[in-house]
C-alpha cells in the first residue's frame, strides 16, 4: 500500500524514493534533489534511528540552527536540511517548527514517544493532506492522489466543499472535495501518539495587523528592501541550477531585481506570452530581463492549447477553477528545461495591498460607514435589482455589481466581490435536492469564520488577513506547487518568507493602499531598482481568455461535456440552468464564462478523480 501511494507522487520527486517500515507504521518519500545531492536520502534519522522523517521543502535557516544543534551536541551525518528537523525534534520537540524559517510540510515518527508529528509551514506554500480511516488508520502525503491511493477511504462528496468551490473557484482549507479527507492548515501542527483520539490541528503562527512598524516613509522603504533582499539570498541557497520567473509585474521584478544583485553570473528568467494583447505582459518581462541583463526566455501560450484542461484535473485532485493554470503550468514546463528551482513573485498583492478588489473595498467600506445600514440596504439593493447586468458594456457602466456590494455589510461585501459565482446563480445552478441537502450552509460562511476571531482594525487589514486565509494556500500557492511539482520543478517564495510577512502586517494600511494606488510603500522603494513603466503601470493579472474559448474553440466541447448524462448522474445541477448560461454566453448576452469554466473544472474532477475505482 505504502508502494503504491508513493508512486502516485513520482513527479514530485523523480530522483528516488526511500521507505521506512515498522510494525503499525509506514513512511515514503520521493526525493527531488536540491540540496546535498549525495546525503540527503529519506526517510532520515536520528543517530540511533529512533526519530525518522519524510520532508517535503526546504529549510532555509539549516546552517545556523546546525551549527546551534551541533554545539548542543547533536550529530550530522549530513550537510542536508533535513536532517535539521530531525535533532530539532530531539532539542525542542513540538516547538521546533517556530525555528525554522522555510517551506515546508513534514512527518516525524519518533518510536520512544510512539508519536506521528505533521507540520505544515506558516504560509502553507507546501500541501499537506491527511485522512482518518474508519478504523482510526492515519493517512496523510503531499497530494490527495497519494491517500486516495491506499484504497481505504470512500470517493463521497462533501456538500459543503461543492458549495465553496463554486463559490471561490478552489476548496478552501482545512476541508477538501471529499467527505474523509482533509488539509493540515497554514501554521499548524498535528501530534498523534498512539492509541489516543485523534487532536484537532494545534496553531503555532498566526499573522497580526498590529500596526507596530511606525516608520518614515523613507525608513520603510529601505527596511523592506533590506528584507526582501535577505529573503531572496537565502533563498538562493541551492546545489542545482536556479531562475526565476519573470512576468513584467512589480513583484516578479522585484524578486528578479533582488536576485541580480548577488547573482554571481546573469540571473535566468522566465516568462509567458499570450497572441491575445488584453492578456500578454511579456513586452515588460522583457524591458526588465534586458535592465538587469537576465538570460531570458519567452514561451508564447497556444490559445488552442485545450488538451491541458484534461491534464489539470488530474494534476489537481481537487476542482480547481482557475485559468492562470494554464499558463503556469506551461511557464514551469519552460522553466525545467534549465533550472530545478525557480524564485516567484507570489504573494506582493497580499503583503503589500496590491489587488484592485482592496481598493473598491476600502472604497465602498466608506460609503457604507457614511449612509445608517437602514437606508443604504434598501437603496443600494434596490438600485443593484434594477440596475441591468451589462456584461457587454465598459466597465464605467457595470454599476450592479457595486451597488449589489454596497447593500450588503462588509464581509458580505468583500465576499461578493471574490465570489465566481454569486449565491443566487448558485441556488439556480444546483438541483432542488442538492439545495436541499445544503440544509442552509453557504460558503460565506468560510469568511465568517476566519473573520470572527481576526487581529485587525481596519478594512484593508481584515481582506489581506481573509485572503491569507483562503485566497493564498487555496488558489494560488496551489496553483504554483502542483503545475512546478508536474515537472518536478522547486518554486520558492521570497516575499511570502513569514518574518517578512509578519514585518508587512504592522505597516499601516495607508502605506499600503494610498488612495488609488495599491502597493504604494512598496512601488515607492522599488523606484530605484524598476522601470516606472513596470511600477506604475494598470494591473493585468496572469489569466487567459476563457471568455473567448467558450464562444469559439471550447464551444462545442463545453456543450458536450456539461449537458452530458454522465455529468448529470451527479444529481448536483440543474441542466436546464446549465443549457441556459450556455446559450446566453455563446451568443455574446452575457458572461458566464467563470461558472461555466468551474463546471468544466468540476466535470475534469469527477472524471479523473469521482468515478475512478483505483
Amino acid at each position: 500500500m505504502l508502494e503504491r501511494m508513493n508512486a502516485t507522487q513520482t513527479h514530485r520527486g523523480p530522483d528516488g524514493d526511500g521507505f521506512h517500515v515498522e510494525p503499525g507504521v509506514g513512511l515514503g518519500h520521493r526525493r527531488l534533489s536540491i540540496i546535498d545531492l549525495t546525503g540527503g536520502k529519506q526517510p532520515l534519522y536520528n543517530e540511533d534511528g529512533s526519530v525518522a522523517v519524510t520532508f517535503n521543502g526546504e529549510i532555509y535557516n539549516f546552517q545556523p540552527l546546525m551549527a546551534e544543534l551541533a554545539a548542543l551536541g547533536h550529530v550530522f551525518r549530513t550537510r542536508c536540511d533535513t536532517e535539521v528537523i530531525v535533532h530539532a525534534w530531539e532539542q525542542w520537540g513540538e516547538a521546533c517548527v517556530k525555528r525554522f524559517n522555510g517551506m515546508f510540510a513534514f512527518a516525524i515518527w519518533d518510536r520512544t514517544k510512539q508519536t506521528l508529528f505533521l507540520a505544515r509551514d506558516p504560509l502553507g506554500i507546501k500541501p499537506l493532506y491527511y485522512a482518518i480511516t474508519p478504523d482510526s488508520r492515519v493517512l496523510f502525503a503531499s497530494e490527495l492522489k497519494a491517500v486516495l491511493a491506499a484504497q481505504l477511504i470512500p470517493r463521497r462528496l462533501n456538500p459543503h466543499a461543492v458549495e465553496d468551490y463554486f463559490a471561490f473557484g478552489y476548496v478552501p482549507d482545512p476541508k477538501t472535495i471529499l467527505e474523509g479527507a482533509h488539509k493540515l492548515p497554514p501554521g499548524h501542527t498535528l501530534t498523534l501518539v498512539r492509541n489516543k483520539p485523534v487532536p484537532q490541528p494545534a496553531r503555532y503562527w498566526e499573522i497580526v495587523f498590529d500596526r507596530r512598524n511606525k516608520l518614515s516613509p523613507e525608513d520603510l522603504s529601505h527596511e523592506v528592501l533590506a528584507r526582501l533582499g535577505r529573503s531572496v539570498e537565502m533563498q538562493m541557497v541551492s546545489d542545482v541550477p536556479l531562475g526565476a520567473f519573470l512576468s513584467g509585474g512589480v513583484d516578479s521584478s522585484a524578486v528578479v531585481a533582488m536576485m541580480s544583485a548577488v547573482s554571481p553570473s546573469p540571473v535566468r528568467t522566465c516568462s509567458i506570452s499570450f497572441g491575445n494583447r488584453d492578456f500578454d505582459e511579456s513586452e515588460y518581462a522583457s524591458m526588465v530581463a534586458k535592465k538587469f541583463n537576465t538570460t531570458h526566455s519567452v514561451q508564447r501560450v497556444d490559445p488552442n492549447d485545450l488538451l491541458l484542461i484534461e491534464k489539470l484535473a488530474e494534476l489537481y485532485d481537487e476542482p480547481y477553477a482557475d485559468s492562470s493554470a494554464l499558463p503556469t503550468y506551461r511557464v514551469c514546463e519552460l522553466a525545467r528545461r534549465s533550472v530545478t528551482v525557480a524564485l516567484s513573485g507570489d504573494g506582493g498583492d497580499e503583503n503589500f495591498g496590491g489587488y484592485r478588489r482592496y481598493r473598491w473595498h476600502v472604497y465602498e467600506e466608506g460609503v457604507r460607514s457614511r449612509i445608517p445600514a437602514a437606508l443604504r440596504r434598501p437603496v443600494f439593493g434596490l438600485l443593484g435589482h434594477l440596475y441591468p447586468k451589462l456584461d457587454w458594456a465598459p466597465k464605467f457602466l457595470r454599476a450592479k455589481s457595486t451597488f449589489e456590494s454596497i447593500a450588503r455589510d462588509g464581509l458580505e461585501g468583500y465576499f461578493h466581490s471574490v465570489t465566481i459565482m454569486p449565491a443566487a446563480l448558485r441556488r439556480r445552478l444546483f438541483s432542488a435536492g442538492f439545495n436541499k441537502e445544503l440544509q442552509g450552509y453557504r460558503a460565506l460562511n468560510v469568511f465568517e469564520g476566519f473573520a470572527k476571531n481576526a487581529p485587525v482594525d481596519d478594512p484593508l487589514a481584515l481582506v489581506q488577513y481573509l485572503d491569507y486565509k483562503t485566497y493564498l494556500p487555496g488558489d494560488i500557492l496551489t496553483k504554483v506547487d502542483r503545475a512546478s511539482m508536474a515537472h518536478s520543478l522547486e518554486v520558492r517564495v521570497p516575499i511570502l518568507d513569514h518574518e517578512l510577512v509578519d514585518w508587512a502586517s504592522g505597516v499601516d494600511s495607508s502605506m499600503k493602499l494610498n488612495g488609488k494606488e495599491g502597493k504604494y510603500f512598496f512601488k515607492r522603494a522599488l523606484e530605484s531598482r524598476l522601470p516606472k513603466d513596470v511600477l506604475y503601470r494598470p494591473k493585468m493579472g496572469f489569466g487567459v481568455p476563457i471568455a473567448q474559448w467558450l464562444r469559439e474553440d471550447l464551444r462545442d466541447q463545453a456543450r458536450e461535456r456539461l449537458l452530458s448524462d454522465d455529468l448529470h448522474s451527479t444529481g448536483l445541477f440543474d441542466r436546464k440552468f446549465v443549457s441556459y448560461m450556455l446559450d446566453r454566453h455563446e451568443t455574446g448576452r452575457s458572461d458566464f464564462s467563470a461558472p461555466l469554466w468551474a463546471l468544466m473544472m468540476f466535470d475534469g474532477f469527477r472524471r479523473a478523480v469521482l468515478d475512478r475505482t483505483h
